[in-house]
């Protein structure tokens, strides 16, 4: 996948300024695929000279003109395309697999603080992903087709989220196994 796909699936979703498109990817699709706002807007011009997609120009007193982004029908055509495609299976990188295969050499002490850290993370990511999910598909049955895709990737991050947790939980009860459930 491209950051052009990225951007056109937000752009199919709603229309935008490459500020607002930027704003709403670190809200949204930003959580599983990283762009900088230097990267969303440099891609934003390739786009546009590839036809996907086409500003339009928002006149705003006092302040300079605003282009807002219109996917079209190439656009949509391409991500139509693009779909159709078979996904490739990402590799798995991680820096403290590595650091837990690394135990016998290395400094338990900090892998486990590194651990709970982790730990800590994921509840914070599970927590914002939660209190989405009650804010935008308070009632997960009655989730609309043109919803369906965002709710199933929440449900994605979620169910991440936990099993992020749970991995940390069963490290730290085998690199902490004295400890009670609060101090781990």
């Amino acid at each position: 996948m491209a950051l052009e796909h990225a951007i056109l699936v937000s752009l199919a979703e709603r229309s935008a300024s490459g500020y607002d498109l930027a704003r709403r990817f670190d809200a949204s699709i930003g959580h599983f695929w990283k762009a900088s706002h230097q990267q969303i807007y440099k891609v934003l011009g390739r786009m546009e000279t590839a036809g996907w997609v086409t500003p339009d120009v928002v006149a705003q007193d006092g302040r300079p003109d605003k282009k807002v982004y219109v996917v079209t029908a190439a656009g949509r055509d391409e991500l139509a395309a693009w779909t159709s495609r078979p996904s490739t299976v990402e590799p798995t990188r991680s820096e403290l697999a590595v650091k837990l295969r690394a135990l016998p050499f290395g400094d338990t002490a900090a892998i486990t603080d590194d651990v709970r850290a982790r730990r800590r993370a994921h509840e914070q990511q599970l927590a914002y992903y939660l209190e989405s999910a009650a804010r935008f598909y308070p009632r997960p049955d009655d989730v609309t087709a043109d919803e369906l895709g965002g709710w199933l990737v929440l449900r994605g991050g979620i169910l991440a989220e936990q099993t992020g947790i749970a991995w940390c939980d069963e490290i730290l009860q085998r690199l902490v196994p004295e400890a009670d459930d609060a101090d781990r």
